[in-house]
């Protein structure tokens, strides 16, 4: 997920996909743990858009003080 759609989801959206983001990680965290994946390489990618997600949510935390 790219910075510039991060940017145009209202607070709430980007609360929401938080939370998908990380039911997802999980969920694939826990099924490469029993079989390995096709492509480990999903999991950095799904842990970087959480990251992303964050950072996005701790600089409008910030903007607004």
């Amino acid at each position: 997920m790219k910075k510039s759609v991060i940017s145009e989801l209202s607070n709430e959206e980007l609360m929401e996909r938080i939370a998908e983001e990380r039911l997802k990680m999980t969920k694939m965290s826990l099924g490469h743990a029993v079989s390995p994946m096709e492509s480990p390489i999903l999991l950095r990618t799904n842990r970087k858009t959480i990251a992303r997600l964050l950072t996005e949510q701790s600089a409008r935390k910030n903007k607004a003080k």
